[in-house]
């Protein structure tokens, strides 16, 4: 059973790892939540992601589709049946004025919303916001991630 270190992070070193800790965070999230990815290139976000939607897909039995990171569109739509999830990856997003014109603080409570590369959006607040944090460690060779939420029960999920 995968469980925090004593820092309160968890070891995604392993792929299973992660796809573990993001099939197990599908079932805790919702529409409204407002979930930012935050961590260096390479770090396993967007892999962590594709597993979450992959998760919800397979939960509505559908059709696991290929999930990459939305780098050059900015933004990738999945709908699966009821649940629209957006993900967006912020990384060639310069200014604000850009952010202002993706929409992406309209429709909040309608929606999952992932955002990668969140910097530019750290002042969005929500009640159902979500900080995932990945780090390496180790010279590039353990992958860790942090959860912070005001929300106990991801806290308590994954002690």
């Amino acid at each position: 059973m995968l469980t925090a270190t004593k820092s309160g992070k968890i070891n995604i070193s392993e792929e299973k790892d992660t796809k573990f800790v993001a099939e197990k965070f599908s079932k805790l999230i919702k529409q409204g939540d407002f979930v930012l990815l935050s961590g260096n290139l390479g770090v396993g976000k967007t892999t962590f992601i594709k597993y979450l939607i992959n998760s919800f897909q397979k939960a509505s039995n559908l059709k696991v589709s290929e999930v990459t990171s939305p780098t050059f569109t900015v933004v990738n739509e999945y709908q699966i049946k009821k649940i629209l999830i957006k993900h967006y990856d912020l990384f060639r997003i310069k200014n604000k004025k850009e952010l202002n014109n993706l929409g992406i603080q309209e429709n909040l409570k309608d929606q999952i919303t992932l955002v990668e590369w969140p910097e530019i959006v750290k002042k969005i607040k929500t009640k159902n916001s979500i900080n995932l944090i990945f780090e390496y460690k180790k010279n590039y060779t353990q992958r860790y991630l942090s959860i912070i939420s005001e929300n106990k029960k991801f806290l308590n999920e994954f002690k």
